[in-house]
């Protein structure tokens, strides 16, 4: 679904991104971090075919996207962080609107457009088809966004901050229907984000970019191990509080419980999470970009 290799971008003498190289297969949930500045934008920006890179092989859908025709653009659903219309309209009446412009590119396997009853069905918007878009909430404004987005029954979508500005309600819904349209409909979805939490509730698999380069690439269970390594294993016994750092937590409990049973309260086992991972990730490629750059100078 997306094949990117060496992928450069380059604005005057400076450059923005280097070799970035990645690939997504059907149905998977891509989550691409990064600090402000890392390049997230520019990388999103030339895989929909709204920028042209300045080096490397990029094909989206079987497509370089700098040559992608009409057809191809049907088959790319784009959700940005906000979407600006016209405040009166209502959301049935928009989305048939957009989704008859998706009709000519409906195929024997993708009917197009998805019919705007099932979609607002799909993204929990039955009770407020007939509403203007001002009246909605937030969260049922983000819905709205999605559903613009896969109108046209895309086979990839990019999604851009998506949760931004959400209540906790809201996100965990929003949450909730990504999920259901990757498992659901088999859709490969690109997304960015700041938050770590959400990277590591809807990762399939994680990017994270740094200085314009991916400097992890993997599951946010494998990028803890790799990166961070050991959990941390917290218990008491007879009234001492015990902690002990362990890359085999399981049989490390396993063996506390075996040797002490009933005598071990209080156990806790804390996981490196997504958020020390990417910490230390991005302080090992600044701490290693530094020498360089002072070499430089």
């Amino acid at each position: 679904m997306l094949d990117v290799d060496g992928l450069r971008m380059r604005y005057g003498a400076t450059d923005v991104l280097h070799d970035v190289t990645f690939q997504a297969r059907q149905g998977e949930v891509l989550v691409l971090l990064g600090p402000n500045g890392a390049g997230k934008t520019t990388t999103i920006e030339i895989l929909e075919g709204f920028r042209m890179r300045s080096d490397g092989r990029v094909e989206v859908l079987g497509t370089d996207p700098a040559h992608g025709d009409e057809r191809w653009r049907a088959r790319v659903g784009v959700v940005l962080q906000s979407w600006r219309d016209h405040a009166k309209w209502r959301v049935r009446q928009l989305l048939e609107y957009l989704g008859s412009y998706y009709a000519d590119y409906s195929t024997a396997r993708v009917e197009r457009p998805w019919d705007a009853d099932e979609l607002i069905a799909a993204v929990g918007l039955t009770e407020h088809a007939d509403k203007q878009i001002k009246m909605l909430s937030g969260g049922q404004r983000r819905r709205l966004d999605v559903a613009i987005g896969v109108v046209g029954r895309p086979e990839l979508l990019f999604l851009d901050e998506p949760t931004a500005g959400l209540d906790p309600q809201a996100r965990r819904e929003f949450h909730d229907l990504v999920v259901r349209l990757a498992e659901e409909g088999a859709t490969t979805i690109l997304l960015t984000t700041h938050d770590l939490d959400e990277a590591e509730k809807l990762a399939d698999r994680i990017l994270i970019l740094n200085g314009g380069r991916i400097i992890a690439d993997g599951t946010a269970e494998e990028l803890a191990h790799q990166i961070v390594g050991a959990d941390e294993v917290r218990w008491t016994r007879d009234g001492r509080r015990f902690v002990q750092s362990t890359g085999e937590s399981t049989r490390f409990v396993f063996d506390l419980f075996r040797q002490y049973g009933e005598t071990v309260t209080d156990l806790e086992v804390r996981r490196a999470s997504l958020e020390d991972t990417y910490l230390a990730l991005v302080r090992q490629a600044e701490a290693a970009a530094s020498p360089l750059e002072g070499a430089a100078r």
